[in-house]
């Protein structure tokens, strides 16, 4: 009985320590999306909590639809001291500003309200008067950092960090899970993505997909990879648009030399870079700088790996992916 009572031991070892690996998922709403965060614990934690508090940290320092935010705050004339995270996205803000000569500017966010695309709802008609006096905000070459305060030229420009923000969230909870030893996840916030280690369950990386532009709003993927230690974001016209009465389609993303919707044929741009705000940055500006534009930028910035969908002459779609955009 010994020997049997042993046996059975040994055999009920041998089943724990083979056991397959899984993954926790956390999944809930944000930003006015979904996130949902799938990781592999050792102790099996579940990091909900600490997740839906940093979102609203962050949604607290940088959310435009919430009226007690820090930016809310500063585009009322109320403060003019940010917070770290503000700080950081201001810093890649200005960055990408540079980068590609103003076509990413988050002061535009006045004519995207202007244009009800964004945060402050406008139902009355806008002209050209009414453009021409609301770009006299927008210049984010004459806004800087002295510490954690803001400085900026008169008039005093209206911010707007949605093309970046979301991107800049994914990133602060990658950082938490790697401060808590976690270093094999996937964080996905309303379609921008980071990757790092593998999916233990299937022991490779983690399997991605970007969405078809399907404008009749159903989900479908072509293009499937895997991804492993980068970050993704994607800006797509196909869920927010206007067609004038010649039936062109003009995109949300506002051109920032002129105040009006830009005319594109590009559908879905699709970044890979080092983080996640970066990718998100650099997606809306090349969704906004025709494809031409897009070749040029891009063979120039051989660190950006993108995946471009637009429409051809022939309203076909096509699709061309840069500097060894995964397969």
């Amino acid at each position: 009985m010994k020997k049997l009572g042993l046996l059975i031991t040994l055999v009920l070892a041998v089943t724990a320590c083979t056991k397959e690996p899984v993954n926790t998922k956390v999944k809930g709403d944000v930003f006015g999306t979904f996130y949902e965060v799938t990781y592999h614990s050792e102790t099996n934690e579940n990091y909900r909590t600490q997740f839906d508090s940093l979102f609203t940290v962050i949604n607290n320092s940088m959310s435009n639809y919430q009226t007690d935010s820090d930016i809310a705050k500063y585009n009322r004339r109320e403060i003019e001291v940010v917070d770290n995270h503000f700080v950081n996205v201001f810093i890649a803000s200005k960055k990408i500003f540079k980068e590609t000569k103003g076509v990413f500017d988050p002061t535009i966010g006045i004519l995207v309200n202007a244009w009800d695309f964004g945060s402050e709802k406008n139902p009355k008609p806008i002209d050209s008067v009414k453009v021409d006096s609301l770009m006299q905000y927008v210049g984010f070459n004459r806004m800087l950092l002295s510490g954690n305060r803001i400085r900026e030229s008169y008039p005093r420009p209206y911010l707007d960090f949605n093309a970046i923000a979301k991107g800049y969230a994914v990133d602060v909870i990658g950082d938490f899970l790697l401060r808590e030893k976690v270093t094999d996840f996937m964080v996905n916030v309303g379609g921008e993505l980071v990757a790092r280690g593998q999916n233990v369950e299937t022991k490779k990386g983690w399997t991605v997909g970007i969405e078809n532009p399907n404008f009749d709003g159903s989900q479908t993927y072509d293009k499937v990879f895997v991804l492993k230690d980068e970050a993704m974001a994607t800006s797509g016209t196909y869920r927010k648009f206007k067609i004038d009465e010649n039936g062109n389609r003009y995109a949300h993303i506002i051109n920032t030399k002129t105040g009006y919707p830009t005319k594109t044929n590009i559908l879905s741009a699709s970044v890979i870079a080092e983080n996640c705000m970066l990718a998100d940055g650099y997606a809306t500006a090349l969704q906004a700088m025709g494809l031409e534009g897009v070749k040029q930028f891009l063979s120039k910035h051989k660190e950006l790996k993108a995946y471009i969908i637009f429409e051809n002459e022939n309203k076909e779609y096509e699709s061309i992916g840069f500097n060894n955009f995964p397969e």
